[in-house]
């Protein structure tokens, strides 16, 4: 059974920075694609990042400059670095995975439990 389990969420003051962690296991083979998304109140759940197998990366505006997907050697370690964070960015973050990389939330075939980051003034 594939489990995606994120870490490293917390609380921070605007400007400071936060690494997230997605440990993945019980993959029968290594997904294509990975990701990040976020939901916060009252507002729609929103893809951050993405990465596929070859180290291609995508950021939507919002977050582009400020936040670096990566993941290990072994593609079983997702991370989002997140620098000059701002209380827009508070949300739920989670990890997904799939074989598609640009699909709907709903359509990721592996998603985590999430990990809360709190930005504040």
């Amino acid at each position: 059974q594939v489990q995606l389990v994120e870490s490293g969420g917390g609380s921070v003051q605007a400007g400071g920075s936060l690494r997230l962690s997605c440990a993945a296991s019980g993959y029968s083979y290594n997904p294509y694609c990975m990701a990040w998304f976020r939901q916060a109140p009252g507002k729609e759940r929103e893809r951050v990042a993405v990465i596929d197998r070859n180290d291609k990366t995508d950021y939507p505006d919002s977050v582009k400059g400020r936040f670096t997907i990566s993941q290990d050697n072994a593609k079983v370690t997702l991370y989002l670095q997140m620098n000059t964070l701002k209380p827009e960015d508070t949300a739920m973050y989670y990890c997904v995975a799939d074989t598609n990389c640009y699909i709907g939330w709903s359509d990721w075939r592996y998603r985590g439990q999430g990990t809360q980051v709190t930005v504040s003034l």
